[in-house]
């Protein structure tokens, strides 16, 4: 097993290397970087409509790099010496394979650059944010699992009665709204909307927080978070429950079921001793790209929505403004996560079954 885990974190480096390589390569051809946005604020021109105009160029020092084989859009009128210090600022006066190659260096460092516009180093933005991005995705995917698991094991155990038919509505149902409209909905009905003034609708905490006693802080802490975990959750109920139904289905129809009946076992014991360590696997192994779809793709607009300054915005912005560092960083840090959870996902598998290894069968 040591071994296994020591091969996988090595084949970590090259993976994060594909990775940061691919988005270099692409964000060479993203039009509207950095120097260009800053030339036209400069000129007094829309830096967004430079962006879009401005052909296939724009990047930075981090990642990408500035067409220097044409001129800036945004840049007329402007001292090419100022032009030129922009791109010493900003790194652009580098060939494009050096900031390669310093980019690689700098992130086996783990120093991920500093925030073109927020004047701050990457990580501490990232650390910044991280609090908010993990509060949604760890609570949200331990309550779809909480709720999903018993579920699904109950339709499973009443395939075919009224429960399972209406059960499986109500959460396909639950699985076509999206997120965001979902959250509308509770804000409508719970947030102060026509109806209800109950819970909070920004932040992660109310003003004065530190000062609370301990239980009041925890309190707090999950009155503020009540809504925004429904609304990223309510998607993932459905794909868990369904998944754990036909999971334990097809394990209760197994012949070593048959046997622990016939021996008298109980049937809860049956269920939870057995059953549910076998069906578990197929369950656990959904659980990386679960939690990894909350933490960071699916809490975009449940940040927007409940005002929650977390690494899916903190991404979105980047982009928008061309903060390539920023845009990096996250990236990696995504990246270095899932690897990281998927590692765990996968050890994890040999406790809940000893009869799963990871190395090599001499024949």
């Amino acid at each position: 097993m040591a071994g296994y885990i020591l091969r996988r974190l090595a084949l970590m480096v090259p993976t994060l290397i594909g990775i940061l390589t691919l988005t270099f390569v692409i964000v060479q051809f993203a039009p509207g970087g950095p120097v260009e946005r800053m030339a036209a604020k400069f000129s007094g021109m829309d830096a967004a409509a430079t962006a879009t105009i401005g052909g296939g160029g724009g990047s930075q020092a981090v990642g990408g790099g500035e067409d220097k084989g044409s001129s800036y859009r945004g840049a007329q009128g402007l001292d090419p010496e100022f032009i030129a210090e922009l791109e010493r600022l900003y790194g652009f006066d580098k060939p494009a394979h050096e900031r390669y190659v310093e980019m690689l260096w700098n992130y086996l460092h783990f120093d991920l650059g500093e925030s073109y516009f927020q004047d701050k180093p990457v990580l501490d933005l990232i650390l910044e944010k991280l609090p908010v991005s993990i509060s949604l995705g760890l609570w949200s995917t331990l309550l779809a699992y909480l709720v999903s698991i018993p579920l699904g094991i109950t339709k499973a155990v009443r395939a075919g009665s009224a429960f399972d038919a209406w059960t499986s509505f109500v959460v396909v149902v639950g699985y076509a709204i999206p997120g965001f409209l979902f959250a509308v909905l509770l804000m409508v009905f719970f947030a102060g909307g026509s109806f209800l003034d109950i819970f909070p609708l920004r932040g992660l905490v109310s003003e004065g927080w530190s000062e609370f006693g301990f239980f009041h802080k925890v309190a707090d802490y999950f009155w503020h978070l009540v809504l925004p975990l429904l609304s990223l959750s309510i998607a993932s109920f459905a794909t868990l429950t369904l998944m754990t139904r036909n999971a334990f289905l097809e394990e209760i129809g197994k012949q070593y079921v048959v046997t622990a009946r016939a021996k008298g076992m109980s049937e809860d014991r049956i269920l939870y001793g057995h059953v549910l360590r076998n069906a578990f696997l197929v369950i656990l192994a959904g659980f990386p790209a679960a939690f990894m779809a909350i933490l960071f793709t699916g809490s975009l607009l449940i940040e927007t929505i409940f005002s929650l300054d977390g690494l899916g915005l903190l991404a979105f912005d980047s982009i928008v403004g061309r903060d390539y560092p920023v845009v990096f960083g996250s990236l990696f840090i995504y990246s270095l996560v899932g690897l990281v959870i998927n590692l765990v996902v996968d050890v994890s598998f040999t406790w809940l079954d000893p009869r799963i290894t990871f190395t090599a069968q001499e024949v």
